[in-house]
């Protein structure tokens, strides 16, 4: 039996399996297998054949962010009118076949969108080069889900799934759990809260099936037999993911506020150039990017030419990015801007600096 019948025979028995406490371990155990096959099949052997590798898309740019939804959504539309970049747009079908990128240039940063050709039910598997497409999207910084307005939301809960069972978790903070594979003294288990969802049992015949028998366990939170096997796995991704309904101007101006006012979600219409503006600024946030201005003494700051970094970087994360031997000569950095009390403000290497502050660095 090859590892897709094994895996299909697991999901059968886990939707056929009553959850009631007695079934509990079963259920345990049967995730447990679940994922272990599906990582096999990520991770195939190295012996020749698909080795389940991305699109080879360089890295470029402040943040990337993969564009992932079912076959004529409106990606290739979206790229090609949010970017520079001309992306095959037709009314049918599979009409992108590879991965296309392109770049926004938003408030002076380079984002990379990439266009990931349509994801079919059953990618996960290597339908249709889901493979492909979802190795590239655990690469990215967020991932914007396209969804038509018009289908049901059952296409949502599809993606979400094929994502899902690859390692990709979407709008999910990390599993905190401590786990440290030991040499021996079998093992250890404890919580600093009550939990309800597993208990010390569980966890034995979780780690029993990855053939671990001397271990360090401890839940700092109420968490589930999912995020265990998660935390042992240790290949999940966790990413911020913006779900974009597109076609909207062919729905009811009611259905339109009911999907706006759904959490991390963003209504547009391509065609119409509806709402991008909104959206441009919800991506922005979504990537926690913030541009700081440097200064050089007695000249007024370049605005022209700022830094883009990550929210809640600091001076000496600064120094770094305009080179990496400045932190160790800095001798203290004058900011001005909303992360200082007054300004100009004399601040070391620690200073925490925010969304367009400018900074003047001083040399010993």
């Amino acid at each position: 039996m090859g590892i897709l019948e094994k895996i299909s025979e697991i999901e059968k028995e886990i939707a056929r399996t009553q959850k009631n406490k007695a079934t509990e371990y079963h259920l345990g155990l049967l995730k447990a297998k679940l994922a272990k096959y599906r990582s096999q099949l990520l991770e195939p052997s190295k012996k020749g054949g698909d080795k389940g590798e991305g699109f080879d898309v360089l890295k470029s740019g402040d943040a990337r962010v993969a564009l992932i939804g079912f076959p004529s959504v409106g990606k290739s539309t979206l790229l090609s009118t949010l970017t520079h970049t001309h992306s095959e747009a037709a009314s049918y079908e599979f009409t992108t076949l590879t991965c296309i990128p392109g770049v926004i240039e938003y408030h002076g940063a380079n984002i990379q969108l990439l266009d990931l050709p349509g994801i079919i039910e059953g990618a996960a598997q290597g339908k249709g080069r889901g493979r492909q497409v979802i190795a590239v999207a655990r690469t990215a910084d967020l991932v914007l889900m396209m969804l038509d307005a018009t289908k049901p939301y059952v296409h949502r809960q599809l993606l979400e799934k094929e994502l899902e069972s690859v390692g990709i978790r979407l709008n999910k903070p990390k599993p905190n759990i401590y786990f440290k594979v030991k040499k021996g003294g079998g093992l250890s288990f404890n919580s600093t809260c009550q939990l309800t969802k597993v208990d010390e049992k569980m966890v034995q015949m979780i780690l029993h099936e990855y053939k671990i028998f001397n271990a360090e366990v401890l839940f700092r939170e109420d968490a589930t037999a999912d995020d265990l096997i998660d935390v042992i796995l240790a290949n999940r991704v966790y990413l911020p993911c913006l779900y974009v309904y597109n076609k909207i101007d062919q729905i009811s101006i009611q259905e339109v506020d009911r999907i706006a006012r759904q959490p991390n979600s963003v209504v547009v219409s391509c065609n119409m150039k509806l709402n991008l503006d909104f959206l441009l600024d919800t991506l922005w946030e979504y990537l926690a990017l913030i541009r700081v201005y440097t200064k050089k003494p007695g000249q007024p700051p370049d605005f022209d030419d700022g830094l883009i970094l990550r929210k809640g970087v600091t001076i000496e994360h600064v120094c770094h990015a305009i080179h990496r031997t400045l932190a160790a000569q800095l001798k203290y950095a004058l900011v001005w801007g909303t992360s200082t009390k007054y300004s100009p403000q004399r601040v070391g290497l620690a200073h925490s600096v925010n969304d367009e502050d400018v900074v003047q660095l001083i040399k010993k």
